[in-house]
């Protein structure tokens, strides 16, 4: 209940500051006051008081009515005191007011420096100390008390600043971590949202270039052999239903609703060879070469996903990019149509290669573009590719501390992309 009753009133002082001190200021002048009128100060004063009855309500008032001012202007309230100190003792009046010299103390010892706070100190023991010289006879035991005091008042306003500072470095902290947890938290959710993005971009991506291939084949053949045309439409309903799926399992765990979402484990090395049959499927004759051994270090699952998703993106690039502007008989299954124009074949190359500290996997392809007069993007399969897409297996790259790199064979012939990425162990 005490703890409450102090929680409003610093509420109030923080509303109202200017009334709080005009209260306060108010109930020492009454109280100053009341000691004038009772004669109360006669029993603090000395035997030889030369001071009349309107000085010492003079003093009273001097000693009490700046107090309005304590906060504000502290070290002026004791400057404004100590002459008014130094009557009251050479007078022997000793008012009880005077002890109010400490309020304006104890707030510069809140605010101030210390070599200020020793200024006032030396102000408000001057005059007692002057009051030796003129009433030397029973006055030590009255300095000592005022002395005391002082002291007891210094030593009350360190021990509250120091709390109060203490307090406001644990708000500060407690707002500083605030922000930070705020700030990682928008990191993590652009982050989150870039991952995101990138695996949109690829499923997406690629198995609509699958779809695409098969559809501009499918058509192509449809007026030669239908039944070729059928096992397109075959392949585009089964590239279609597995697209579907990986995205409403990746929706799935999106939504907040969906807590018992099917998580399906992400793509490894095992699931090269079915990417690159439906790549096959879809018309681009892709050749997997393996060189060396995995031996004991073996990639960690987000670097087996990372290589595999370079590879799904190299492959869809070639497909969008270095195909053909006219679909040939390869892009369904089954041997060429007679009759067909001949066209200079497209073909891709997987190459991966194991040594002691790192997996290279090299991608490339023959693209020529879609023909004369294309325009300089194309010679190659990632030559009139969106950057998002070579930005983007750069960044699943870097995330493992591994390089890519992208960009023409050598006199044109087609378009390389080269990964290397180091093993889990390797890592410092």
């Amino acid at each position: 209940m005490v703890q409450g009753a102090l929680d409003r009133l610093r509420a109030f002082d923080r509303r109202r500051p200017r009334v709080w001190d005009a209260a306060v200021t108010g109930f020492w002048v009454v109280a100053a006051v009341l000691d004038y009128t009772s004669g109360g100060w006669r029993t603090t004063a000395h035997e030889d008081v030369t001071a009349p009855d309107y000085l010492v309500l003079l003093m009273s008032l001097g000693f009490s009515l700046p107090l309005v001012w304590r906060r504000t202007h502290p070290l002026a309230v004791v400057l404004l005191m100590t002459p008014i100190s130094l009557v009251n003792v050479w007078t022997g009046a000793v008012v009880q007011a005077s002890l109010l010299q400490l309020v304006p103390v104890f707030q510069l010892v809140l605010r101030s420096s210390f070599r200020t706070v020793g200024a006032a100190a030396l102000l408000f023991v001057v005059p007692v100390l002057s009051a030796g010289v003129r009433l030397p006879s029973g006055w030590g035991q009255e300095m000592v008390s005022y002395l005391w005091g002082l002291v007891f008042t210094v030593l009350l306003g360190i021990a509250v600043r120091t709390r109060r500072e203490y307090t406001e470095a644990l708000v500060e902290r407690a707002h500083r971590l605030e922000h930070e947890r705020d700030q990682q938290a928008r990191l993590a959710a652009a982050a989150e949202r870039t991952r995101i993005a990138r695996e949109m971009h690829d499923i997406i991506g690629h198995n609509l270039s699958v779809i695409t291939g098969l559809a501009d084949g499918g058509a192509y053949a449809a007026r030669k052999s239908p039944e070729r045309a059928g096992q397109a439409l075959e392949a585009i309903g089964a590239t279609s239903r597995q697209a579907l799926s990986e995205l409403r399992r990746l929706l799935g765990v999106l939504r907040d609703d969906r807590p018992d979402a099917e998580r399906a484990p992400q793509p490894t090395l095992d699931e090269l060879a079915p990417l690159i049959d439906r790549v096959r499927r879809a018309g681009l004759p892709v050749r997997l070469e393996l060189h060396g051994e995995p031996g004991p270090r073996t990639l960690t699952p987000g670097r087996q996903l990372t290589v595999y998703r370079v590879v799904q993106e190299a492959l869809t690039n070639t497909l969008k990019h270095a195909a053909p502007a006219t679909p040939s008989a390869a892009s369904v299954p089954g041997p060429g149509a007679p009759g067909e124009p001949h066209r200079p074949p497209l073909s891709a190359t997987v190459a991966l290669t194991y040594t002691r500290t790192h997996l290279d996997a090299r991608i490339t392809d023959t693209g020529t573009g879609p023909g004369p007069g294309a325009g300089p993007s194309a010679g190659g399969g990632e030559a009139s590719a969106p950057p998002q897409g070579i930005m983007g297996m750069r960044e699943r790259a870097a995330l493992y501390d591994g390089t890519l790199e992208a960009g023409p064979l050598p006199e044109r012939t087609g378009w390389q992309v080269q990964l290397r990425l180091p093993l889990e162990d390797t890592q410092p």
